[in-house]
């Protein structure tokens, strides 16, 4: 690890969350099923790091099912004033969530699929 590369991480067994400050300023967050929320973890992470920016979200974002269907615009709301420069959301983040995604944050989206490196 370089002088310039601080990792703070916070693993949460229930959450099982980690998040990783890269530099200065780059943040990336790992969910593997964000049911704290993903935008609850996304601004404990910018607690954490005293960071300014999320560069990237990977994940679940536990939206899928008729119960958080309704809560997707305003989560999309709040991804948004994040701004991260990468959002790939899997599994249980659900078909609306990635097509609403898909829809207002197009140059973010990553499609995620099996086999995927990511290198960042």
């Amino acid at each position: 690890m370089t002088s310039l590369t601080k990792i703070r991480m916070n693993v949460d067994l229930i959450w099982k969350r980690v998040v990783r400050s890269v530099g200065r300023v780059r943040i990336l967050i790992i969910t593997s099923c964000g049911h704290s929320g993903i935008v609850n973890t996304l601004n404990h992470a910018m607690e954490l790091t005293s960071g300014d920016r999320i560069y990237a979200v990977i994940g679940g974002m536990h939206l899928s099912g008729g119960v958080f269907e309704s809560i997707i615009p305003k989560t999309v709301d709040e991804l948004e004033k994040h701004k991260p420069r990468f959002i790939i959301p899997c599994h249980c983040t659900g078909l609306k969530a990635v097509n609403e995604i898909a829809r207002r944050m197009t140059s973010s989206l990553i499609q995620n699929s099996v086999c995927t490196n990511y290198v960042f």
